[in-house]
């Protein structure tokens, strides 16, 4: 493993073990505060973040098989291995969610059936605040990272956060309604999560898409595509890009090309232009990026007409 690849991959433990730690305290915390405080959208909210907690160590343990070289029975590595925890990290967001909605489904049919429910206390209030502040926090911190180290695994798991925040908001204003609107609105508690509920299905179901999007070898972005071509273009040698297919494993990008030059150059300076493209590339992409280039003469003037008129 290079160094640039250890690197990365104990910067990505280092990001997921904090995540980690602070999950925990709020498992903790919200389990205890939503039994005690009768709370049913403080108990949704422990298990998103249990959820959260979980995934963390999916991020640890498949990242590092991710960073693992090539051998004979993987020519391009394993870092598809990343986009399999991603997958994994999105199942798990949306079952999560259809947990949450199904209890609070339930719970509100009960009340409506004239069950007693008597609504969360006042300390649930402020230890939703608290869990809000310090997801969102750690969403911020961990997208941030996940986009530096591109890491696909890591973005997830910042979403996971970003849900996880997203339900303590709906949390919280549900438990401050039914607090102040007394024990009448106290159906406002589970309302609350059901509504959290469907914010974490889609989010699931987005990661899981684009997961599946990258097992299925779909093409990178247009903006990708474009700013490839441009550092393409930039070498003065290249007359004619074409025939370009790309791809993603996991968090590196797999570039193909053909490239029209000079038909006069030597083998050596062909060589030498091709490198230098490469070399750009991976400077903007990354030192891992897997790029194929196949060379094809420009003879004279007429070919190049030929060219400009496709």
């Amino acid at each position: 493993m290079d160094l640039e690849t250890k690197n990365r991959e104990n910067k990505i433990y280092s990001v997921t073990i904090l995540g980690s730690i602070v999950n925990l305290i709020l498992v903790i915390i919200k389990f205890t505060i939503g039994i005690l405080g009768n709370s049913k959208a403080m108990i949704a909210d422990a298990v998103h973040s249990l959820s959260d907690f979980l995934t963390d160590f999916i991020v640890i343990i498949f990242v590092k098989i991710a960073n693992k070289p090539q051998d004979n029975d993987h020519d391009y590595g394993h870092a598809k291995y990343e986009t399999l925890a991603t997958l994994i990290i999105g199942f798990f967001l949306f079952f999560v969610g259809v947990g949450i909605a199904y209890n609070s489904i339930m719970i509100i049919y009960k009340i409506s059936q004239g069950e007693d429910y008597s609504g969360p206390g006042v300390y649930v209030f402020v230890v939703s605040v608290i869990g809000l502040i310090t997801k969102e926090l750690l969403y911020q911190y961990t997208i941030i990272q996940g986009k530096k180290l591109k890491s696909e695994a890591l973005i997830a798991n910042a979403w996971h956060h970003r849900s996880d925040a997203i339900s303590s908001i709906g949390t919280t204003i549900g438990i401050g309604c039914a607090i102040i609107l007394g024990k009448k609105w106290s159906i406002l508690d589970p309302l609350s999560a059901l509504v959290v509920s469907y914010i974490i299905i889609v989010m699931g179901i987005k990661i899981i898409k684009k997961s599946i999007d990258e097992f299925l070898e779909i093409s990178l972005s247009d903006d990708v595509k474009k700013q490839i071509i441009d550092i393409v273009y930039s070498h003065d040698d290249v007359v004619d890009l074409h025939k370009m297919k790309t791809r993603r494993i996991g968090s590196i990008y797999a570039l193909e090309f053909h490239l029209r030059m000079n038909g006069e150059f030597t083998l050596f300076k062909t060589h030498n232009r091709i490198s230098e493209i490469e070399e750009r590339l991976k400077n903007k992409f990354g030192q891992g990026t897997h790029i194929t280039i196949h060379v094809e003469p420009i003879k004279d003037k007429n070919d190049f007409l030929d060219i400009l008129k496709k």
